[in-house]
This record gives C-alpha cells, structure tokens and sequence, in this order.
C-alpha cells in the first residue's frame, strides 16, 4: 500500500485525512480510500492570529497519530498537503501578513515530519467546491470502475451535484448542459478522457459560523445596541451575555460595525420565534439584484439545478439533528421548513433534555435550520421535485465526502486527463483468451465424450 495525508484547515477546526491505495495502481486507476483520520484540537488555525507559532503546535497530536498509522517505511514517500479554507481566505483579506505568518508557522511544523511535506497553501472558494465535487463523485464511482471482467471502465451514468456548507463558506458544484453566463462559475475537467463542463461558485461569509455572526449584527442593529436584545432564533428559557466585539471580529460583519465600543457588553435573550427568526435570517441574503437571466442571491448567476446531489458538512449535521434528536422526516422543502418552525418553538429545557451532549450548539439550530430552508429553497431554487434528489450524507462508504481526498488526487495526479488504455486493454484481452480457451475446451470436450459414447454403443452392438 502507498499512503498520502491531507490535513483540511477548515474556518471552524481542522482535521487530517490519511488515504491509502494499491502500490500497484495501475494506470492511475485503483481506487483511494480513507485509512484513518484525527481532529485536531481547538479552534481553526485562522484563530491562531495572535500567536501563530501556536498554530503550528496544534497539529502536533495528529501527525503523532499520522506517525502510527503510516507504516515507517513508508513515511519518506507519503505526501503530506495542508489546504486551508475560508477561515484564513477571510483572515487573508484582513490582514495579508497575518495570514502568511500563520501559514509558514504551520509548514514548519509539518516540515519537522519524516514526511514527504508538499506545501501549505490557501484554497480559492472554486477549488473548494470542485475538489468536493470530485470527491464524491470519485467514492461513488461516477467517473470510473472495475467491470466485471476485471477491466476498468467508464459506467454510463450522471455525476452528483456536490453541496457543502462549512464554517465560513458555502460551495454548490453541478455538471450542467445550460450556457454559464458567468466565465468565473464554469470550470471544464477532463477525467479518464472524458470532458465535464461543471458550474461552480463559493459564498464567502455564508458558512455556518459566519452567518450567525451576521445575524447577531442585524438583531443588535434592529434594537439599536441596547443592552438587552431579544433574539428570536434562540430558544425561550436561553440568554447570554456576549461583548460587541465577537461579533465584529470578522470581515463579514466589520462593514456594520457600530461606533459603540466593542468591549461593550449586550444581553440576548431568547424568544423561540420562528416567524420573526426566519425573517432576520432572509435578510442576510439579497434575492432581488439580478444582471443575468438568472441568479441563485447577492447577483451570482446560477443555472437551474438538475440531477442529484449529495449534501454534507454542516448540512449533514443539521439535517441529521432534525431526524436523530427531533425525530422528524425531511423529504421535502415543507419538511424542512416545519421541522425549522418546531425547533424555535422547543424550549430551552425542552431542547437540553433531548440531547445534553450538544449544549455548546443547541441555541443555534434554529437559526441554521431556517438558513438551509433558506438557502436551498429561495437561493438554489430547489423545489418538491428537485430536493428529494439531494442526499444529506457524511461519507461515502468509509470514505469522509470533502474536498481534502479531490485535491490530494489532483496534486498527485492520480486522476489522469486521458482515459486508461494499456493496462485495461492487455487485461481485458488476456480475459478474452481465456474465455475462448474455455469455450473451445468446453467444446472439445463434448466432441470426444460424444465420440466415446458412439463407439461405446458400436462396440456393444
């Protein structure tokens, strides 16, 4: 086996993947799966802004763990990539420099591994969602399997469209027929000899994290900074004391910043009313401005989505909350809008009794709830025809859905331009003379039994 590692420096926390394959993988075509993985512990490196030696540090737990789980042998020609998101893209606006500290203090350290280190580096919005869309497509077998006969070959179905929703961004990624009026959302892959032209585009500051940062601005703006502000997306019974500048720490949410001083204290306190939640929450998006014949919100043009989808991250979470802990079905948009309403309306009390384990994120589900309603219905135009076809799922398989296995299969380009010929045709033709063989043995071996029998029955006669 060859193994390859990718640590995924999301906005939010950062985890490593370590991937293994045949060593013999022919043709670029044996297929990549998960061997182990670690979450690192703490905030995401991008928080590191103050002390970024200290994010460095951070990872030490994990590539100790990559140390166990790769083989010795195998550490000098393991690649090791670190690919950080929109965390450190927005960190990056802020402050460039900052932004490049912490990034040479993270190569540092993964420079001090016996691995093979091969650049830390930031991840465009685009590249995001397309490595997610290959992954998933990847792990499905979309792209490429081994037939029946042992040869690889290219199955006739559709890609899956590819949903993710992280901390600070969300990506949506569909292979689409329709014009892309927008040459910044179309990105044309050729894999295994095959062209898809796909629509890709990330939303910056639309990440889970991000947006209940945005929402708090807009609900302190709404009751002018007073010092107690009811929040209607929090559960009645919930109330919590926070200063101005948590709020105000991020580029998504500076250009409101007011010019009270940020160590003032503000008291929220929860009124669990879905309405009004879901009223604050459509203010974040901007569903009017439009210069192309269509757009999803804030003017970014998208085509109508078509096919399936596989939606993961914090949409995975969110609607398993709602099935596991709720106890509700999501088929459809109504589903999914019902399910949000019933969350604001649980109490506090309510809510910790049904699953004490996720105190530290309860308060927000339903704020997020109402965001993917949002989201997937107003923004992505999917509807009661179209959003039964999105799947919410984690991982494919044992295989974690993202964009970390994607990117790590772009750089070592185990996913060839060209379609694989040599290897699958010297393969297929050797199954080919077999059967032959055995169909021409087969035969023969009647003729002679045959034979025998006749000259069996002559013999007697």
């Amino acid at each position: 086996l060859q193994y390859g590692i990718v640590l995924d420096a999301g906005s939010s926390h950062t985890a490593m993947f370590i991937y293994k394959w045949p060593a013999d993988k022919e043709n670029d075509t044996g297929v990549v799966s998960e061997h182990g993985m670690c979450d690192v512990e703490g905030p995401g490196i991008s928080s590191y802004s103050s002390n970024p030696p200290a994010a460095g540090r951070s990872l030490e737990h994990c590539l100790n763990q990559a140390l166990r789980d790769v083989p010795k042998e195998k550490h000098a020609g393991t690649p090791l990539y670190l690919g950080a998101t929109a965390g450190m893209r927005l960190l990056n606006i802020a402050d460039p420099q900052v932004s490049d500290a912490v990034l040479r203090a993270v190569a540092a350290t993964l420079k001090m591994y016996p691995f093979d280190f091969r650049g830390a580096k930031i991840l465009s919005g685009e590249e995001e969602g397309v490595f997610g869309w290959v992954t998933a497509n990847y792990l499905l077998e979309n792209f490429i399997k081994r037939g029946w006969l042992g040869e690889w070959i290219q199955p006739q179905k559709k890609t899956l469209g590819a949903m993710d929703f992280g901390g600070a961004s969300t990506q949506i990624t569909f292979e689409t027929r329709d014009m892309i009026e927008n040459p910044r959302n179309e990105v044309v892959l050729k894999l295994y000899g095959q062209a898809y032209k796909v629509y890709t585009h990330s939303f910056l500051c639309y990440g889970r994290d991000q947006v209940l940062k945005r929402l708090l601005s807009k609900l302190l703006q709404a009751d002018s900074y007073q010092e107690t502000v009811s929040h209607p997306c929090w559960p009645m019974g919930y109330n919590k004391s926070l200063l101005l500048s948590s709020t105000y720490d991020s580029p998504c949410t500076e250009k409101e910043r007011p010019s009270l001083a940020l160590n003032t204290t503000v008291t929220l306190v929860g009124t669990g009313n879905g309405n009004l939640c879901a009223l604050h929450v459509s203010k974040l998006f901007d569903f009017i401005n439009c210069s192309f014949s269509r757009c999803s919100f804030d003017g970014v043009f998208q085509p109508e989505v078509s096919g399936n989808f596989i939606a993961f991250s914090a949409f995975f979470y969110t609607v398993d909350f709602i099935q596991t802990v709720m106890g509700r079905p999501v088929h459809l948009p109504s589903d999914l809008k019902d399910a949000a309403d019933t969350i604001c309306a649980t109490s506090w009390s309510e809510l910790l009794q049904k699953a004490p384990k996720l105190e530290k994120r309860l308060p927000d589900y339903c704020a997020v709830s109402t965001f993917v309603y949002l989201l997937t219905t107003k923004g992505y135009s999917f509807n009661n025809h179209s959003f039964p076809n999105i799947a919410f799922q984690k991982k494919v398989g044992e295989t974690s859905i993202g964009w970390a296995l994607g990117y790590m299969l772009n750089l070592t380009n185990m996913i060839p331009a060209e379609k694989p010929s040599s290897h699958k045709s010297m393969l297929y033709n050797y199954w080919v003379i077999l059967i032959l063989l055995f169909v021409v043995t087969t035969l023969t071996s009647l003729v002679t039994a045959i034979c025998l029998l006749r000259q069996s029955k002559s013999s007697i006669i």
